[in-house]
């Protein structure tokens, strides 16, 4: 389903999504209200881009967003002003979500505004990310939560992890050259991109 968002008393505009002709939605995923996909991005089935409260969420070009993958985010306004603390800059631009370029989310992965995850980063299965910001080149591996810290570039979160003070996200292990994971984002990438433009081909013939 790819539609409008409903006129609320905590969202007083009403969107629909801006697609990139080169991304790929499936019919079972959902992508709703004030979404900004980019280019070459792989939406996988049973995923949801609800930008029906929090918004706008934006996902950048070369992406993925697999199956089951929520992207959701508190409210960014209230009494027709900017609920400021549920918003994040980027470039200039505020965001109740923002996904860089080259960002895995992967299988049943959860990110709730106001999130931010920086370019080259991959998102291990069934993680949760929410209030919090997360740099370039990270790898958060699987089941791993993330609330209300800052992760720095270049980090990785053991899988398992709950990160809930910035101490423990200062402490995060830098990724090496010996990190086993470190060029596994890569592979990841060129799958999903390969996969949306498979798909789109198919559905154009």
């Amino acid at each position: 389903m790819i539609g409008k968002n409903v006129l609320t008393d905590f969202n007083t505009l009403v969107s629909e999504p801006e697609i990139d002709p080169s991304t790929f939605v499936h019919p079972l995923a959902s992508v709703i209200g004030r979404v900004i996909l980019g280019k070459n991005i792989m939406v996988s089935p049973m995923a949801s881009l609800r930008g029906d409260e929090g918004q706008p969420l934006f996902i950048g070009d070369d992406s993925n967003v697999q199956d089951g993958v929520i992207i959701h985010a508190l409210e960014t306004e209230l009494n027709g002003k900017q609920v400021e603390q549920n918003l994040y800059t980027v470039n200039g631009e505020k965001y109740a979500v923002y996904i860089g370029e080259r960002v895995s989310l992967a299988h049943q992965v959860q990110i709730h505004g106001p999130a931010v995850v920086h370019d080259d980063t991959f998102v291990g299965m069934k993680s949760l990310v929410f209030k919090s910001l997360v740099g370039h080149g990270c790898v958060i591996e699987p089941g791993s939560l993330l609330m209300g810290v800052t992760v720095s570039d270049h980090r990785y979160i053991p899988a398992g992890s709950v990160i809930k003070t910035q101490k423990d996200a200062d402490n995060l292990p830098e990724i090496t050259k010996d990190y086993p994971m470190k060029d596994m984002n890569r592979g990841v990438i060129h799958v999903n991109v390969s996969l949306a433009k498979g798909y789109l081909a198919s559905t154009r013939r």
